[in-house]
């Protein structure tokens, strides 16, 4: 089943409030209200992107049995009464308008026998053809496992990367590999120890997501967010220096080194960032991040530090915010992000007075001045950009998009320059000293390409 939909500009709110009163036109009374307990999603062919011209599978999961199921999108009914099967499931495809706004549309769901309701999401967003790969050298080793998180020592010229796979039912596996940062030969790996059982889980390896490296001792730093822990690796032999005790950092992810204070800043998601001494490798203390607001919790993820000017970021993924943290006094600022959706990734240029956020739901980068927050660019880059970094030498920025499989690169005055091909499902980038970018990306199904490593090089 194909329908062609317009797609407006109408608010959540003024779609409910329409949802409600043609359910009072219909019924001579109201009925017994139900709690809405099913799953939509909303996406693209094979579970990809949604672009604007383009069709849009929805699936529906959880519904009762006999019911029937209608989608609206403003004024316009997308699909009225679609049948629930015996599996308590409804799917359906559509055409999305060519001239289709880009961003989140607020679709309406309701459910007649029992009657219930809610609003769920449908993203429109940019599709960006592949150019410029002309403009780089690549290099690529495809190393296995789950790839995650890649860290660059500068003074050795080795890389650090983390693989975690498994759970859900299935055995957790993990590795801190070490390679050559000029070749990708693998020089290195370390499979983490065993985490006792706990809590109904069963014991299974520290495994290693976020990573930090520290020139300066020597070390690796690695989250391990299964635990809520973190680990510490010497870098020659990958050998274990210490693991923290379970649960001394709530869903640990990224792991920062700065050397001028001498500290690792690891964001805890439901705290704000834990501090560690690099010399002693003692907590410090948590800086605790409250969100600017009403009823909002900041969940930290991707943390970039200003070692010159005593400043750190972050941002929260559950608020459109992003922090500002003066490490010498602990002064917390919040800026607001008003155009973003579920902002994950951020770094500052050298001077400290650009910030760069990737943001998965908004599909964009913005280039903001650190000063205030405000913005200078607002640049769509792709499909779930998840992480950015900033090459000051070439005025560039490098943001790894999941869902598209791409590697945007974007100048600072805010011109996309280039979209590179990254493999299935891109996740992360960091930079070395000069100006080489790595990348990591992961596995999707079958796809060719998956858990590769990638040196590439601005020619």
């Amino acid at each position: 089943m194909s329908k062609s939909i317009r797609v407006g500009r109408n608010t959540c709110a003024a779609l409910a409030l329409m949802a409600l009163s043609q359910g009072a036109a219909a019924q001579s009374a109201f009925d017994t209200p139900a709690a809405f307990e099913a799953r939509v999603m909303i996406s693209g062919v094979n579970r990809g992107p949604i672009h604007a011209g383009g069709t849009a599978e929805l699936r529906g999961t959880g519904f009762t049995q006999g019911q029937t199921v209608t989608f609206e999108r403003g004024d316009e009914v997308l699909f009225k009464d679609l049948p629930v099967n015996e599996k308590g499931e409804v799917s359906a495809k559509f055409d999305v308008p060519a001239d289709a706004a880009l961003g989140l549309h607020p679709i309406v769901v309701k459910t007649d026998g029992p009657d219930s309701a809610s609003v769920v999401e449908l993203k429109v967003s940019p599709k960006i053809d592949y150019a410029g790969e002309d403009k780089f050298d690549i290099t690529k080793a495809e190393l296995g496992g789950g790839l995650y998180q890649i860290g660059v020592s500068d003074a050795n010229g080795t890389i650090f990367v983390t693989s975690s796979a498994g759970g859900r039912g299935k055995p957790v596996t993990s590795e801190l590999i070490k390679l050559d940062g000029e070749t990708l030969e693998v020089l290195a790996r370390r499979e983490p120890a065993m985490a006792p059982a706990e809590g109904g889980r069963p014991a299974s390896p520290f495994a290693v997501y976020g990573v930090g490296v520290d020139d300066t001792h020597g070390n690796v730093w690695v989250t391990n967010t299964r635990q809520n822990s973190v680990a510490v690796y010497a870098q020659d032999d990958l050998s274990l220096v210490k693991q923290f005790d379970v649960n001394t950092a709530p869903h640990a992810r990224d792991a920062v080194y700065d050397a001028a204070t001498d500290r690792v800043y690891v964001s805890v998601m439901s705290e704000g960032i834990n501090v560690y001494d690099a010399a002693s490798l003692e907590l410090v203390k948590t800086i605790a991040i409250p969100s600017a607001q009403r009823g909002g919790e900041f969940a930290t993820m991707s943390v970039a530090v200003d070692g010159a000017n005593g400043q750190l970021y972050t941002v929260s993924l559950n608020t459109p915010e992003l922090a500002k943290v003066d490490l010498a006094s602990g002064e917390v600022t919040i800026f607001p992000l008003e155009s973003v959706s579920r902002p994950s990734g951020v770094d500052v240029s050298e001077d400290g007075k650009t910030l760069f956020v990737a943001s998965q739901n908004s599909d964009d980068l913005l280039i903001l001045d650190a000063a205030d927050g405000s913005v200078k660019s607002d640049v769509p880059v792709g499909v779930q950009p998840l992480n950015v970094v900033y090459v000051e030498g070439q005025d560039l920025a490098y943001v790894a998009n999941r869902t598209s499989d791409s590697l945007a690169v974007v100048s600072g005055d805010g011109q996309l320059v280039a979209s590179l091909p990254g493999g299935p499902f891109p996740n992360f980038v960091e930079e070395a000293d000069d100006g080489t970018v790595y990348m990591v990306n992961k596995a999707r199904g079958d796809a060719e390409g998956g858990n590769t490593v990638w040196r590439i090089k601005h020619k």
